[in-house]
């Protein structure tokens, strides 16, 4: 599965990660927060957050809004 990482800048286009690489970046840590990208569909937000949950991990899922317009978000997940 691939996931769009949050953009860093505004007009830049964001940046795929495989889910595999997340549950590394876990496994060198006990508990990690990722941001991603609101192009991401919520069914496969979903299914990582089963996927975590598969390999043992507490989750917490957001939507952040960081500004006025209703298309000023991103999504956090909290893992542990």
């Amino acid at each position: 599965m691939e996931l769009k990482l949050a953009r860093t800048e505004l007009n830049a286009k964001p940046k795929s990660i495989a889910f595999e690489r997340l549950i590394e970046a876990l496994k060198q840590n006990d508990s990690a927060i990722f941001y991603f990208d609101k192009s991401n569909s919520h069914k496969d937000l979903m299914e990582a957050i089963k996927e975590f949950e598969n390999e043992g991990l507490t989750v917490y899922f957001k939507e952040i809004r960081y500004g006025l317009d209703q298309e000023d978000y991103l999504y956090q997940i909290h893992a542990l």
